[in-house]
């Protein structure tokens, strides 16, 4: 007798990734932003840093990266300037207006995962979140940016 999907930890992620992407997805559309753009005004928060660096963090190719900020830098969120000290390098920023959105993105995505994990104790949210970590994707194998 074949497994259960429910019996299948591959199945059972896959479904509630599927659902759980879905409902952050709509919360990020309370400020209109894509998931990777949102992700990217996210690692931006903190402060500025290189195109060069931004990528690195964000596990991404410099030329995705790329289409990425043009949308932010058309939208007003971000904006990237030639490094003084090294024309070469792009430094890219957050904008008061990125900020502004990135607020409204943390609020809905807060709610969002008050929804989705609200029956887990802080330490199973904790244990959860180790566990995903060492869960084996190379992210550069897949098509990650589909949908």
């Amino acid at each position: 007798m074949a497994a259960l999907p429910t019996d299948r930890l591959g199945f059972l992620l896959s479904f509630r990734g599927e659902l759980t992407g879905a409902r952050i997805r709509a919360a990020l559309g309370v400020a209109g932003l894509h998931p990777r753009n949102a992700m990217t005004l996210m690692q931006l928060a903190p402060g500025s840093m290189s195109q060069r660096e931004l990528a690195a963090a964000m596990e991404v190719d410099p030329s995705q990266l790329v289409a990425i900020l043009n949308e932010l830098e058309s939208e007003g969120l971000a904006e990237r300037r030639r490094d003084p000290a090294d024309r070469r390098r792009h430094i890219v920023e957050i904008t008061e207006a990125g900020a502004a959105a990135l607020d409204r993105v943390d609020a809905a995505v807060s709610a969002a995962e008050r929804e989705l994990f609200g029956d887990l104790t802080e330490a199973e949210q904790v244990l959860l979140r180790g566990l995903l970590d060492r869960v084996v994707v190379d992210a550069g194998e897949h098509d990650c940016d589909a949908g």
